[in-house]
């Protein structure tokens, strides 16, 4: 997971709603330069990553690391990649997360949060557990 990997510089800059020489003017490179990053033939230099970074509202780290693309350890435990939450606070797992937890439209999922750690949990509920999310989600709308 420590790997380099540029390959997802095309979603940050279309998910922030920037053509490539929107980009490029706010970095100070050409849209050719943009273009050549997005299909793989250069890399950004140093100075640009931090640029493409502050743009992007992230880390060099998170920029460049490999977390777009799914990753198994063997162990049952997985990372699905990045997911963007919306301006209603709703978040699409990725496909394959779907696909391996077996999730479809419909299914109750329980979300745990640890303010502490910062982290937030999701768990897909099942049986008794579904019904009773079910019941309690009835009773909000």
């Amino acid at each position: 997971m420590s790997s380099i990997d540029f390959s997802r510089l095309k979603s940050f800059r279309t998910q922030n709603g920037m053509t490539q020489e929107e980009l490029a003017e706010k970095i100070g490179v050409s849209r050719q330069a943009v273009a050549k990053w997005e299909r793989g033939e250069s890399i950004p230099d140093i100075d640009s990553c931090m640029k493409l970074a502050e743009i992007y509202g992230t880390t060099v780290d998170m920029l460049v690391r490999s977390f777009g693309k799914q990753e198994h350890t063997g162990d049952g435990k997985h990372i699905f990649g990045l997911s963007r939450v919306n301006s209603k606070g709703q978040v699409t797992l990725p496909a394959n997360c779907r696909k391996v937890f077996d999730i479809k439209a419909g299914d109750t999922i329980l979300v745990l949060g640890d303010e502490n750690k910062g982290g937030i949990a999701l768990v897909k509920l099942g049986g008794f557990a579904e019904d009773l999310g079910n019941l309690m989600h009835n009773g909000e709308e």
